[in-house]
């Protein structure tokens, strides 16, 4: 019996590495997937190159979607500040101007497509509802409904075989997520969270992004490896 096949989401962030470990311990053939959609730096497409060797992927994709064309978030559009409330070390509340609107829809039918013509049974994406700044596709319904267009808007889908998608961290917190990835092996040195990171990768230790990986580490007693530019706080 041949080895079952997933499509990866791979940002290069915490999240998407402790997928794809737990993907791979869990036997699943890896095709990791990254995508280039108009965010503020490539630091993090840098980082899921070295996250997919690392830890075993069989191939690394980087596909694109121009996101920056349509604007409205911090991540897309420099003239839109990175919010830095973090700083003070106080949640943001709402929706915060880093929601990429529709960016998981877009990623996740990039991850299905390709799923489909690799005849791969799922694709695994890293959303959080837990730990995470209130961005409506990282919800759990928004799988569960992302499964159903699997279902009816693929020819898998239609002839009985659909794509699942995964999202196994999805009501964990972040400092569940780092005690897993530890377990299985992830060094989150490679890894690149931060909304406004630099060219090597250093993260600003201001953003919300910032804030939920250092409060992580924290939670899990796990010394934080994050590479910070500046000093926080």
């Amino acid at each position: 019996m041949s080895a079952r096949r997933a499509v990866v989401l791979l940002s290069g962030g915490l999240d998407s590495a402790t997928v794809l470990a737990q993907a791979r311990s869990a036997g699943w053939v890896c095709h990791a997937l990254s995508v280039h959609y108009g965010q503020r730096h490539s630091a993090e497409l840098a980082a899921a190159a070295r996250v997919a060797q690392a830890l075993g992927a069989v191939e690394h994709r980087v596909m694109g979607v121009d996101l920056a064309g349509i604007g409205g978030s911090a991540l897309t559009d420099p003239d839109i500040a990175v919010p830095e409330s973090a700083a003070s070390g106080i949640p943001s509340t709402g929706i915060p101007s880093t929601y990429v609107p529709a960016r998981n829809t877009l990623l996740l039918a990039l991850a299905l497509g390709w799923a489909e013509v690799l005849e791969a049974e799922a694709v695994f994406v890293g959303v959080n509802a837990v730990d995470y700044s209130g961005y409506p596709d990282c919800r759990p319904a928004f799988v569960a409904a992302f499964n159903e267009v699997a279902r009816l808007g693929t020819r898998a889908g239609i002839e009985g075989r659909p794509v699942t998608v995964l999202a196994p961290l999805v009501t964990m917190t972040k400092a569940q997520i780092i005690q897993s990835g530890i377990a299985l092996g992830v060094d989150y040195a490679m890894t690149v969270s931060c909304y406004q990171a630099d060219a090597v990768g250093a993260a600003c230790g201001r953003c919300e992004s910032c804030r939920l990986r250092r409060e992580g580490f924290a939670a899990a007693g796990v010394p934080d490896p994050t590479l910070y530019r500046t000093r926080f706080g």
